[in-house]
């Protein structure tokens, strides 16, 4: 009877063991799953780095301007007609965009370029660079330009927790605003890559998210002024941003100055297509800075 009992018990023993590590598998079956789709959730809008992608879901996201509104047959009313035609007007126009400066030798050159050309764009700035040359940011404002936010470092967001994020663009929007005088509204990610926590902040801070349409890739081997022009034309549109960089603190020494010779070429082209080019400011009715 006692062996009986003992198998008994062994019995109910081994089955609670084996209930007890099926549990034990289920939990951490769930955290994983749970952690997993935590970190997907965070990183989910990297996606928008495929410009197919963010052309065809968030076209505002890419820097694309509005298109002519309205039917052609439609006589605007009195009121109206100012912000009708501003619509309009916009729709052939491109926004030129520059990140990763300040830099104390490239800047001054694409600065005094854009002055020649009478050619205002949005400077991206980070703020370990203006942190080093709080003087060129002064000069890049007072010259006319729109800034943004480019970070405060360069890095990937979708490694970066919500903390980490906000305090990156918080002081990056702070040495901005205290140095150039000017309050940024916009904000690129490093890479051109987005994360919900960078969505977030930005909210937070008053900014707004764009990307590009049209970019030099300034920074590939082997780049030169006319494969930059080259790369920008095949994404150049009425409606566009185009991307170069006015530094060479993320990217090969000297890759800026492909950008700086394609820059010309650009603006040539612009004017031979009929493009307004300027700010994103001036883009569209859309594009200014986000109520709280």
């Amino acid at each position: 009877m006692s062996d009986k009992l003992n198998q008994a018990v062994n019995s109910a023993s081994n089955t609670a063991q084996a209930g007890d590590s099926r549990s034990t598998w289920t939990l951490v079956g769930r955290t994983l799953a749970a952690v997993a789709g935590v970190a997907v959730a965070h990183a989910g809008p990297g996606i928008t780095a495929l410009r197919p992608v963010r052309a065809s879901l968030f076209p505002q996201l890419s820097g694309i301007a509005e298109a002519d509104s309205g039917p052609a047959d439609t006589a605007p009313s009195v009121a109206g007609a100012a912000a009708d035609g501003a619509v309009r007007a916009r729709s052939g126009h491109v926004a030129l965009t520059f990140d990763d400066g300040p830099d104390p030798v490239a800047t001054p050159l694409f600065l005094d370029l854009l002055r020649e050309r009478g050619v205002h764009a949005t400077f991206f700035l980070l703020g370990t660079q203006v942190s080093k040359h709080p003087r060129l940011a002064a000069d890049i404002a007072d010259a006319g330009h729109e800034i943004g936010v480019h970070g405060w470092r360069h890095r990937y967001l979708p490694l970066r927790g919500p903390i980490a994020t906000y305090d990156d663009l918080a002081a990056a929007k702070e040495i901005i605003t205290a140095t150039s005088g000017a309050t940024p509204w916009l904000y690129r990610p490093p890479y051109g890559v987005l994360s919900t926590a960078g969505l977030v902040a930005a909210r937070r801070l008053r900014l707004m998210p764009v990307l590009w349409s049209a970019w030099g890739k300034e920074w590939a081997p082997g780049s030169t002024p006319a494969s930059v022009h080259a790369t920008l034309s095949d994404g150049l549109a009425a409606g566009s941003t185009v991307l170069l960089h006015d530094s060479d603190c993320t990217s090969p020494q000297g890759s800026w100055r492909s950008a700086l010779g394609a820059l010309p070429l650009l603006l040539d082209e612009c004017e031979r297509r009929a493009f307004t080019v300027g700010p994103l400011g001036e883009h569209g009715p859309r594009w200014h800075q986000p109520t709280a």
